[in-house]
């Protein structure tokens, strides 16, 4: 089992009264001071360093861009730098936004490069990037996917099809290929897919053998999305096991339940997980052509709470009502707090606050003492048997007191427990076994996740009230 530790890294100095009003995306950039930001940057680059000495088998990094939310804007350059003060962790970008990159060639020699100075340890991923990056970069989304599958094309080839060579696709085209910058891991680093569940892509991986990592999603759909790969993948003539899937777990641990939770509230005022509903406003999280039917069906029931008879924990906040319909769906679970009249501030925090029961009920986020939170990560990995596992943390308005004193709770008392539970439950990591590698002996593939877990907890919880 391969675990990761993973933050968005936010500019933590922008008034919580302007995320509740605009959302990350669009706040004004007066609102950052450059020397406060460097010192930011500087503290992350700390906590991974400090997450490999206390034995985390990787740091997560992401991108996005013109947010407040998250400060990897350019996250090779976070890369690199880690590639060369870090001795034997995994650097795992989750991931390179494609279709926003405009230069694929000059990715894969970046890459290659950053590889190469990591001695081979290298994760790379890829993403589509998020309906806002369409905007940062003046990118049509409806070319969105057909940029991603092209993108891909130009880095896999780049990597592995002997120099000099000729390209000509629809979107890019390229009269001398022959990068000398090639990555020491052959034929090509490790690929892994971060995802919300977005039926293309899930098929995508399978197709391709490249785990999926799923961000925080709830475990019912998640186990679906699961058997859709299973199913894929046995199309493709191979057996599923775990080395396929990852998934990334809101996780705050501190000395008591009560100060843990305490933490974790201001989580919900992160840009992503469970306070989802401020990455940014709906007109620029989707804009027209970037999902398609079934991934904005599937994206809609993702944040609706499968165990809540009101819909999602953010439904309602806006207007107390829920609506079938999947805009007023995106709307009500994803941006809740923003409609056509005024905002307000004070009311909306509580709102939010007050929605911080739902989402502890849902597993959204699992916080506690070190010895609380076990059973319940227990119950994740018995759901879902991930061979790669994320701590997702320290998002939101959180102290560095806190934050460093998670990451050392989670390493000193967690993860040993966590580990073990990996290996009780055969949890392969892609290290141990090759994706795509498993036979398919025959009769019906076989489901690496199961949902009977889950319930048995809520059982148990209902029985103990």
């Amino acid at each position: 089992m391969h675990i990761m530790y993973f933050t968005e890294r936010p500019y933590r100095y922008v008034s919580n009264d302007e995320i509740i009003k605009t959302g990350f995306f669009g706040i004004e950039n007066k609102h950052f001071d450059s020397v406060k930001g460097g010192q930011l940057l500087n503290e992350y680059l700390d906590e991974k360093v400090l997450a490999e000495e206390l034995g985390f088998d990787g740091v997560m990094l992401n991108e996005h861009h013109d947010t407040a939310f998250c400060m990897g804007s350019v996250m090779n350059v976070e890369a690199s730098v880690l590639a060369r003060i870090t001795k034997r962790v995994k650097i795992v970008l989750l991931g390179n936004p494609l279709p926003v990159v405009g230069n694929p060639l000059r990715l894969a020699e970046e890459l290659g490069m950053i590889d190469m100075i990591s001695g081979g340890r290298l994760v790379t991923g890829w993403v589509r990037g998020g309906g806002s990056e369409q905007f940062a970069s003046n990118a049509n989304p409806a070319f969105n996917r057909e940029l991603f599958n092209e993108a891909h094309e130009v880095v896999i080839q780049a990597w592995t099809k002997p120099g000099p060579f000729r390209y000509e696709g629809k979107h890019f085209h390229y009269r001398f290929v022959d990068p000398w910058c090639l990555p020491i891991q052959k034929p090509h680093p490790p690929i892994w897919i971060p995802g919300l569940l977005s039926p293309e892509t899930v098929q995508w991986c399978a197709k391709h053998r490249y785990p999926y990592i799923a961000l925080a999603t709830f475990l019912e759909p998640t186990v679906e999305l699961w058997d859709m790969y299973r199913d894929v993948a046995a199309e493709e003539g191979y057996q599923v096991g775990p080395e396929n899937f990852g998934y990334l777990q809101k996780v705050y641990v501190a000395e008591t339940d009560e100060k843990a939770r305490e933490i974790a509230k201001w989580d919900m005022f992160g840009g992503a997980g469970i306070g989802y509903s401020l990455f940014g406003q709906p007109q620029w999280m989707f804009p027209p052509g970037y999902n398609s039917k079934d991934a904005t069906k599937r994206m809609a029931r993702q944040f609706t709470d499968p165990t809540s008879t009101k819909g999602s924990p953010w439904a309602g906040l806006a207007d107390g009502t829920t609506t079938q319909k999947i805009a007023d769906a995106q709307i009500n679970t994803r941006s809740a707090v923003w409609q056509e009249q005024q905002v307000d501030v004070e009311k909306t925090r509580k709102q939010i606050f007050d929605a911080f029961p739902a989402v502890e009920r849902s597993m959204q986020v699992i916080c506690g003492t070190p010895k609380s939170v076990i059973p319940k990560l227990r119950t994740v990995l018995e759901v879902l048997r991930p061979g790669i596992f994320a701590f997702w943390q320290n998002d939101g308005p959180i102290s560095k007191e806190d934050r460093i004193n998670n990451i050392r709770l989670l390493a000193t008392e967690v993860m040993p427990a966590v580990r073990e539970i990996g290996k009780e439950l055969g949890l392969t990591s892609p290290f141990e076994v090759t994706p795509g590698s498993r036979p398919l002996n025959g009769g019906k593939p076989q489901s690496v996740g199961r949902i009977e877990p889950l319930i048995a907890m809520r059982e148990q919880s209902a029985a103990d009230l």
